[in-house]
């Protein structure tokens, strides 16, 4: 909404955290392209203000409309991919996944009505709402069939952590078993967790429950962490990294190799030592939304 750059849906200031997750996926393999767009969209924007209020650009637009743009690691991803020898080219990150799939549209049990719906990006400023569709939704017809056909397998939401500390939701974890026992799964290339992983070799991978939607919503970058990920919630430390104290298992695992797979990074791992604590119901995700077995 110009010349106030404000969220049409919420009034949030844009790019508000939809319309951000949005232009990752239609940008996806596109940074360079994305931070050209989002700087001159920048520089609208600052010549639109300086107009309204007689000011200077405002000094916090580049962090705004740029800063979160920016890959978070120095260099290429590829550049540290020497784990597998591979030096695959600069790709965006996979994080913003399709509306049926992925992160973008992941609930909040603390934001869902009585009916279930998704409520999205709350903003408390007055005139703001609730969005209980996606406002920034790629119209179906413009899906990628891939996406909208992984949105319909069922997986198991996991948290992948590493002792830096850093985490991240992982919803592609598959376990093969073997002599050694082997663990697979796709990752972000760009998160700070596979930094991590890097360096330390090594991580711990703790599959979720129900009582984890808010926690996997924190880790996925959908819900605030003031103070850190890791600074609220009981954590246990380990050799592969903080694991939550309630968890009901546990691996950890050596890293193998990586390499790039489609969008993601495929990392391969042994599995070193596995704890059951006890026997918990499985969150899952599908089509966008979390569920639990009945």
């Amino acid at each position: 909404m110009r010349p106030l750059w404000r969220c049409r849906a919420c009034g949030a200031p844009w790019p508000c955290q939809p319309a951000r997750l949005t232009l990752l996926v239609e940008y996806r393999g596109q940074r360079t392209a994305l931070l050209v767009y989002l700087g001159a969209l920048m520089v609208e924007a600052g010549d639109q203000f300086s107009q309204l209020t007689d000011h200077a650009r405002p000094a916090e637009l580049h962090e705004r409309f740029l800063g979160w743009a920016r890959a978070r690691s120095a260099g290429r991803p590829g550049d540290r991919l020497r784990v597998s020898g591979t030096e695959p080219a600069c790709r965006d990150r996979p994080r913003a996944e399709d509306q049926e799939s992925a992160a973008i549209s992941r609930p909040d049990p603390a934001t869902r009505d009585g009916a279930g719906a998704t409520m999205f990006h709350v903003n408390p400023e007055p005139g703001a709402e609730i969005h209980h569709t996606d406002p920034f939704a790629v119209p179906t017809g413009q899906r990628s069939p891939a996406r909208r056909l992984r949105g319909r397998l069922a997986a198991p939401v996991t948290l992948w952590t590493a002792p830096a500390p850093a985490g991240l939701t992982v919803s592609s974890t598959l376990v093969a078993e073997g002599e050694p026992d082997r663990l697979l799964g796709l990752i972000d290339p760009e998160a700070d967790l596979w930094a991590a992983i890097e360096e330390a070799g090594r991580f711990a991978v703790t599959p979720l429950g129900p009582p984890h939607r808010q926690l996997a919503d924190r880790f996925a970058g959908l819900f605030p962490s003031p103070g850190g990920l890791f600074a609220t919630g009981s954590w246990t430390d380990t050799r592969y990294g903080p694991v939550p104290a309630d968890a009901g298992s546990w691996a950890g695992c050596r890293l193998d190799t990586a390499r790039e797979y489609g969008w993601a990074l495929l990392v391969e791992a042994t599995i070193e030592t596995v704890e059951i604590v006890t026997d918990t119901p499985p969150l899952l995700h599908h089509r966008g939304r979390y569920h639990q077995l009945p």
